[in-house]
């Protein structure tokens, strides 16, 4: 079963950064693309990011792009979204995700599977 726990969530004044994390369990996390998804009230959940098994490949929405930067760390089954200059656009609850499939890089919201259970993220202007 594999679970996803993110971290690091928060309010903070527009100009200001956060640094989320998303703890992975229940299988071997090196061997699947990660992704950052982000809701935010009364709007569809939308694509942020997303990262090769390896950090080779990285992506990133249009709306963040120069501003977030996502990382992660196999030997800790770890991924990272770091968010910087915040907007309050940016205000929504932000979900770590991970495909079913073996996928090495993939940004399709559909190809994700499992899902955390969310971090707020409120930027105030």
């Amino acid at each position: 079963q594999v679970q996803l726990v993110e971290s690091g969530g928060g309010l903070v004044q527009a100009g200001g950064s956060l640094r989320l994390s998303c703890a992975a369990s229940g299988r071997t996390f090196s061997l699947y693309s990660m992704g950052w998804f982000r809701q935010a009230p009364g709007k569809e959940r939308e694509f942020v990011s997303a990262i090769s098994r390896g950090e080779t490949t990285k992506g990133y929405a249009d709306s963040v792009k120069g501003r977030f930067t996502i990382s992660r760390d196999n030997a800790k089954n770890t991924l990272y979204l770091q968010m910087n200059s915040l907007k309050p656009e940016d205000t929504a609850v932000y979900y770590c995700a991970a495909p079913r499939k073996s996928y090495d890089y993939t940004r399709v919201r559909d190809d994700y599977a499992y899902w955390g259970q969310g971090t707020q993220v409120t930027v105030s202007s």
